[in-house]
This record gives structure tokens, sequence and C-alpha cells, in this order.
């Protein structure tokens, strides 16, 4: 079914119902999107350059939290396992009596003094 339009100019103009034969598929509206990109990117180097160091920042900042993150979480884990044992063996061992616990922080990490 195809329909005829004037424009201004008086040239005609054909707008056609796509059939599924005219139709493009996948894989050629993907290599002609990623050809518009590259000449868009060739016309507009500076915008695209800002873009990657926007973006790059962006996430070089979200990958350095997320490391410090996962970081803190290990060694916070470290710290409770370290103060379970701790309890299991003064409620275990409790038969000659109960010995004093300092806890001093070296270098970042908790020591254990025990007194007793």
């Amino acid at each position: 079914m195809a329909t005829e339009d004037d424009n201004k100019d008086g040239r005609t103009e054909t707008n056609a119902v796509e059939s599924p034969t005219m139709a493009l598929n996948w894989k050629d509206k993907l290599e002609n999107r990623f050809r518009d990109l590259k000449e868009h990117a060739e016309t507009y180097p500076y915008v695209w350059a800002s873009y990657i160091v926007v973006y790059g920042g962006f996430a070089v900042w979200t990958t350095y939290r997320w490391r410090k993150l996962r970081k803190t979480e290990d060694r916070v884990r470290a710290l409770q396992e370290r103060l379970r044992k701790i309890v299991e063996e003064q409620e275990g061992g409790g038969g000659g009596g109960a010995a004093s616990v300092d806890w001093r922080c070296i270098d970042g990490g908790m020591e254990i003094w025990r007194y007793g």
C-alpha cells in the first residue's frame, strides 16, 4: 500500500508500509546506529572526550568506593569472628576465674591483651 504526498516544493514522496521483507533486520539497524555514532564522534571529538572524562572519572570513583567498602566489611567480619571466639573461650572455660580483656587499636586492627 503506497500513498503519495505533495511537498511544498512540488516533489512527490512515496510512503510505503514496511513489509517484513523491506524491514531492516536488527544487524543492519545496529550497523547504521554505529555508523551514525562514529560520524558524530569524528565530527565532535571534544564532546566525546568530555563524556569519557566525566563518566570514566565517575566509574573510577565508584570502583574505589566499592573496593574500600569491601575491605572494611572483610575487616569487620574478621574482628567479629575473633570476638566470637574470645566470648566462647570465656563462657566455656570459666572454671579458673574470669580473665580481664583489654582492647587496644594498633595499626587499624584490634589487638587483644589478656590480664589475669
